[in-house]
């Protein structure tokens, strides 16, 4: 790991705790225990820093996400762990962070087209092949139901759908999306889910 990735690693920890505004770039300089003067070698302003963690954070999704992949044994497995990790994942988060980076457009709109399009081509590849292999229904739509996904998270990160004081993240992830996924499997598709469900308590 580069003394930047360190830094940004850093970074990313400390927006997924207390979010992007609870610190100044003086707070983050100090706890970074760094110089201002190799703060600002790194980073043109707080906009850049932001978009340059974003960037690194899609970065390690992406690693994650192809390890996730490489070590489920079915469709529905693969689907089931990758929802498996995005509860892990908003359990981390606080919610600040994910209404904090909506300040900044660029880089929310890098991660939402990073969702977007990772969404429809990993969910279409998985469901195809989840079909051809009797694991998930003929008769769905890969289309729709790539779509749908997207919609609902899209849905549920809304801060006015779900505010996030009222509504737990991980809960309405694991709510949204598991019981969606079972409704698209068929019989030897939903043996695999309740299997999987139960080994890993979701």
């Amino acid at each position: 790991m580069t003394f930047l990735e360190t830094i940004l690693e850093e970074i990313l920890q400390l927006f997924k705790r207390e979010g992007i505004e609870a610190n100044s770039e003086a707070d983050i300089i100090r706890k970074l225990d760094i110089r201002q003067s190799t703060f600002h070698e790194l980073f043109a302003d707080k906009k850049d820093m932001v978009m340059q963690v974003t960037r690194y954070d899609i970065e390690q999704r992406k690693r994650r996400q192809d390890e996730i992949l490489a070590k489920a044994n079915n469709p529905v497995e693969q689907i089931m762990c990758l929802l498996q990790d995005g509860i892990k994942s908003m359990r981390e988060i606080n919610p600040v962070y994910i209404m904090d980076m909506q300040q900044y457009p660029d880089a929310w709109q890098y991660s939402i087209n990073y969702i977007s399009e990772n969404n429809q081509q990993v969910n279409a590849e998985i469901l195809n092949r989840g079909v051809v292999e009797g694991y998930f229904r003929k008769d769905i739509n890969l289309q729709l139901v790539t779509k749908i996904i997207f919609e609902q998270f899209m849905m549920m990160i809304n801060p006015a759908v779900f505010p996030p004081t009222k509504y737990d993240l991980a809960e309405l992830f694991r709510s949204i999306y598991l019981y969606y996924v079972r409704g698209i499997c068929t019989d030897k598709g939903g043996r695999q889910a309740e299997e999987f469900f139960s080994k890993n308590h979701l």
